[in-house]
């Protein structure tokens, strides 16, 4: 097997149609020019594996002082081994080697090997399923009119989702910088209940800072409303508070979203009793392979573990498994188009049909990323060698 002889950065110039709010909310806007990365990792054969991901998040001293060490000369088939030595040296980055960072060399590496082998890394890791329903994941409120404004916007919106196939939505409802509060949440959660009716699940993803009353409060409101699920009410890092919490609703809780400590989070989740149905995302934890070690212990528990987030890695650990029941897809609302791809990709990875999401069948994670159109609109480039 050939050794991994380059990790490259390439940032270029893309075009999106939203915006990040002040507090890390996304929304619909006009048409903007960003600048995004690809995370390259090619061995001596000339073999590569790709990963999309944001310029910071792997920028050049990143790639030169810990990914680059941990990778180059090593055997790329090696997953398991090169995780763990890229990991580990996450101790002495004081934080400058994120778990996304991680994340998208792991993700990298799967791709590399998927291409390798002719297979899509879903079924490289295991081929459970090939289709999975999908749910609809809405963005935050806003005020923009006929937007996500008000309750009703929401009732009007689900109406519209129910009509495009989705059986699943998942609210996210106001956050800072505007305007809300758990009686906000409470009326947009009943204006959607009433305008799908009883047989459409329904998942809410609120404010994540709620104290623990309130949190009690409306959860207590979800219970009457039959949700599916209540998603990241409270800090995250307070487990003895999603416990409490747990130990008093009918409708499940779901976490840990965001919580730092990858795979061994979840471990502690699992056993403090704070969440009845686990949740791990690939990009925010580490990658596929922790993200693939928590849907296993999540098993262990007889449990459900739904993977946060889209994305070609999210779908490979989906495919790869039978634990969680749903794909997320989104985000969505009235004024965004998410079925037309950004022109660094041919098409999106994940297109809905009759409610449901099919596996990629391409090698690799399946990304159909236009290499052209990144060459064309490179802004810079940095690599670590094997010299």
């Amino acid at each position: 097997m050939a050794v991994i002889e380059r990790v490259v950065v390439t940032v270029f110039t893309t075009v999106t149609h939203s915006y990040v709010d002040e507090h890390g909310h996304r929304h619909p806007g006009p048409p903007r020019e960003v600048t995004e990365a690809l995370l390259t990792i090619t061995d001596a054969d000339g073999a590569s594996g790709h990963c999309l991901t944001k310029p910071d998040t792997v920028r050049e001293a990143v790639v030169g002082g810990y990914l680059g060490p941990a990778l180059l000369g090593e055997e790329g088939f090696d997953r398991e081994r090169l995780w763990h030595r890229m990991a580990r040296r996450q101790r002495g980055s004081q934080g400058a080697f994120s778990d996304r960072a991680l994340s998208a060399a792991d993700q990298a590496l799967w791709d590399l090997a998927g291409r390798r082998l002719g297979l899509p890394v879903w079924r490289l890791l295991g081929g459970a399923r090939a289709e999975v329903p999908a749910y609809a994941s809405t963005m935050c409120g806003d005020d923009i009119p006929g937007g996500l404004a008000t309750p009703e916007d929401y009732a009007n919106f689900a109406k519209e989702l129910v009509a495009r196939g989705y059986r699943a939505i998942e609210l996210h409802t106001w956050m800072p910088p505007l305007p809300h509060g758990v009686d906000r949440d409470i009326a947009a959660c009943t204006a959607v209940r009433e305008a799908v009716g009883p047989d459409i699940e329904l998942m809410l993803d609120s404010y994540h800072w709620y104290s623990r009353s309130e949190a009690l409060t409306l959860g207590r409101a979800l219970d009457e409303l039959g949700f599916a699920w209540f998603e990241e009410p409270m800090e995250e890092a307070s487990v003895q508070s999603y416990r409490w919490l747990a130990e008093q609703l009918r409708t499940p809780i779901i976490g840990p979203e965001t919580a730092w400590g990858k795979h061994m989070a979840r471990a502690e989740w699992v056993v403090a009793g704070a969440c009845d149905i686990l949740r791990v995302g690939v990009v925010g934890s580490g990658g596929i392979t922790p993200a693939l070690k928590a849907v296993h212990l999540a098993e262990s528990f007889g449990m459900d573990c739904e993977i946060h987030g889209n994305g070609s890695g999210a779908l490979a650990v989906i495919g790869a498994t039978l634990s969680g029941r749903w794909y997320e897809r989104g985000l969505l609302h009235p004024h965004s188009d998410y079925d037309t791809p950004p022109p660094h990709l041919r098409s999106i990875v994940d297109p809905l049909v009759d409610g449901k999401v099919r596996m990629p069948t391409a090698p690799g994670l399946g990304d159909d990323i236009d290499h052209d159109y990144i060459a064309a609109r490179t802004v810079a480039t940095w690599e670590s060698r094997l010299r």
